[in-house]
């Protein structure tokens, strides 16, 4: 049941979207998880991103780390979908993955009501929701238009090679699952959605060899991609915002959705 009642729309400043807060798109295991959504006016129908928040797998939700992303696909009138999942380490791997999943067949099952393209979903994620959302492009059970990986960690064993030795949080996170089956780098194959890697070519967190390997294996086995480089950029977008040259990531990647969803 698509649970709008009840909870308020508010009109973004610029008129040109609705807002709807917590909705809810699942309840695995009795656990409500609620997404905020943004329509443009119009009827559509729209292309639209989901959104998945970073925070290293254990923390963070929808209204967190991403915030940058909202104003610029509103003035885009991209729809979005700024989601909820479940965190380790109560809820290890692959519970965030699967309920990113649920979040997708959510939406398009309600794209009507949406006033949503089915066929023109992109997920998009940055640092921990970045590997989230490059893994779930790549499962077999998601179908999407696009993906957008801000410095994602896409091969979790050679990221551990890079910090010299399995960093404590993905550890809470896999809880004893393959690293290599988390990995998106696992599920490369030639009829993947197209990806973005958008990279800070000065994080220290997650190299940029992460996003430039990734890509270079997806080309090699006939997908689509393109490494964007932010250069001199730390981790967090949110962090980018304290540099002009830093936030003209935001016209490259309306134009690349705009693109690949056309």
């Amino acid at each position: 049941m698509l649970r709008l009642a009840l909870l308020g729309v508010f009109l973004l400043a610029d008129p040109v979207a609705q807002l709807t807060r917590d909705v809810e798109f699942a309840r695995p295991g009795g656990t409500p998880l609620l997404m905020d959504v943004s329509i443009p006016e119009g009827e559509g129908p729209h292309p639209a991103v989901i959104l998945v928040h970073g925070g290293g797998w254990e923390a963070g939700d929808k209204s967190t780390y991403i915030k940058p992303w909202f104003p610029m696909l509103t003035d885009a009138r991209f729809a979005w979908f700024s989601i909820n999942y479940r965190l380790a380490p109560q809820h290890p791997h692959p519970a965030a993955v699967r309920d990113i999943e649920a979040a997708i067949t959510f939406i398009r099952d309600h794209a009507r009501s949406f006033r949503i393209d089915p066929t023109k979903i992109a997920l998009m994620g940055e640092s921990a929701g970045g590997h989230l959302a490059t893994l779930a492009g790549g499962r077999a059970e998601s179908t999407l238009a696009a993906v957008v990986s801000f410095y994602g960690i896409h091969d979790i064993p050679l990221w551990a090679g890079q910090r010299g030795r399995m960093p404590e949080n993905i550890a809470k996170y896999l809880a004893g699952a393959d690293p290599l089956e988390a990995s998106p780098v696992r599920y490369i194959r030639k009829s993947m959605p197209p990806h973005l890697f958008v990279h800070g070519t000065g994080d220290a967190g997650v190299p940029i060899e992460q996003s430039t390997s990734m890509c270079e294996k997806m080309t090699a086995a006939g997908a689509r991609c393109e490494v964007f480089r932010v250069e001199g950029a730390p981790h967090g977008v949110e962090n980018w915002e304290t540099n002009a040259e830093w936030t003209g990531y935001k016209t490259k990647v309306v134009r690349w959705l705009r693109e690949v969803m056309r």
